[in-house]
C-alpha cells in the first residue's frame, strides 16, 4: 500500500484526505517514481472547489497534483532509456503526484541536475512551464519593458527572471515585503492596488508587454497601457481575454519534458531561482492549501512525502 491525497466531493480544504490506497504499477511506456517533493498550485485548488468544472471536471474519489521529483522504483514495458534508481524530475496529466508513489509516462520525465534541491526540483513543472509559455507569448527583447502582475508568486517570480534573460526591463507588481527581493533579481518592484497604473507610468515611460498571473482586472490595465493585445498574456482571467482578444499561453502551452530540463538546467546553474515559502509534510496538505490560497506566499509551496 502507499498513501495518497483524496477528496470524494467538490468543497474547501476539508474534503481532502491522506488515503491508503494500492501502490500504482507501471503499464506499457510507464515509469513508477517514489515522490520525494510534490509542488502545490492554484489550479489544483480551483479544480478541487469544483469552481474549473466546465473546464476540467473531476471524477471522484479523485488524487491530485502535476508536479512531481523523485526517485524510479520500477519500470514498465518498453522502458529503455531510464534506469530503476534514476532521480528525476516529472509531471502528470492524471490528478496523482499528491502520494508517495506516482506512475507516469516516461516521455514525460527529465533527469534531475544533482545540484537541485528536491523542493525545487518537485515544484517546477506547472509553475515552470506556465511562466516559460506566457514569457514567449508576448515576445519579450532587449529594449522592451514587460510588466508582471503577481511578480513574487510561483509563476511571477520565474517570469520575472525568463523576462529578464530575453533581455528586457521588468516590472513587478508584488507587495510591499517582496520589493526588496525582486530588486535583488534586477526587477522594478511596483505596488499593486489603487493607484497602480500611475505607478507603472512613474516607474517607464513606455511599457511593451504585460504577463498576467493573478486575474483581477490586470489585463484592462495592461490595455489602458496602451500595450497591444497580442502581447499582453493572461494565465488565469479567461473571461478578459475572450473579451479583449488576448493570449492565454500557459501550461498546456509549455508543458513538455524538454521545457522542463531546459528550467532545470537554468536554475542548476543559478541563471533562475525558485524560492520555497515553506515546505509540508504530506498530512499537512490541509495546511498547506490554506497558505497557498492566502495568495501572499513569495514562490512555492512544496508537500514532502
Amino acid at each position: 500500500m502507499a498513501r495518497a491525497i483524496r477528496f470524494d466531493e467538490y468543497g474547501d480544504v476539508e474534503v481532502l484526505r491522506v488515503e491508503d490506497v494500492p501502490r500504482p504499477v507501471p503499464g506499457a511506456g510507464q515509469v513508477l517514481v517514489e515522490v520525494r517533493a510534490a509542488g502545490i498550485n492554484p489550479g489544483e485548488a480551483s479544480i478541487r472547489k469544483g469552481l474549473l468544472h466546465s473546464r476540467f471536471p473531476a471524477t471522484f474519489p479523485s488524487g491530485q497534483g502535476s508536479d512531481f521529483a523523485g526517485v524510479v522504483a520500477s519500470l514498465g514495458e518498453g522502458v529503455s532509456e531510464i534506469a530503476v534508481g534514476d532521480e528525476v524530475i516529472g509531471f502528470v496529466d492524471t490528478r496523482s503526484s499528491h502520494a508517495e508513489f506516482v506512475v507516469a509516462e516516461a516521455a514525460n520525465l527529465t533527469p534531475k541536475p544533482d545540484g537541485l534541491p528536491w523542493e525545487v526540483a518537485g515544484s517546477l513543472f506547472v509553475a515552470g512551464t506556465t511562466a516559460y509559455a506566457a514569457v514567449a507569448a508576448v515576445c519579450p527583447r532587449e529594449g522592451d519593458t514587460v510588466v508582471v502582475s503577481g511578480a513574487a508568486g510561483g509563476v511571477g517570480s520565474l517570469a520575472v527572471q525568463l523576462a529578464k534573460l530575453a533581455g528586457a526591463t521588468v516590472i513587478g507588481l508584488a507587495g510591499e515585503a517582496n520589493h526588496e527581493w525582486l530588486r535583488e533579481l534586477g526587477v522594478i518592484p511596483v505596488a499593486y492596488g489603487d493607484g497602480v497604473l500611475e505607478r507603472i507610468r512613474e516607474a517607464a515611460p513606455s511599457v511593451q508587454a504585460f504577463v498576467d498571473t493573478f486575474g483581477d482586472a490586470y489585463v484592462e490595465l495592461a490595455l489602458h497601457l496602451g500595450i497591444h493585445p497580442g502581447r499582453i498574456d493572461t494565465i488565469i482571467d479567461w473571461a478578459a481575454a475572450e473579451k479583449y482578444n488576448v493570449k492565454t499561453d500557459g501550461n498546456a502551452a509549455g508543458a513538455s519534458a524538454d521545457v522542463l530540463r531546459e528550467l532545470a538546467l537554468l536554475l542548476d546553474k543559478g541563471l533562475l531561482t525558485l524560492p520555497i515559502a515553506r515546505v509540508y509534510p504530506l498530512d499537512e496538505v490541509r495546511d498547506a492549501y490554506r497558505e497557498l490560497e492566502q495568495r501572499h506566499t513569495r514562490g512555492k509551496i512544496v508537500l514532502r512525502p
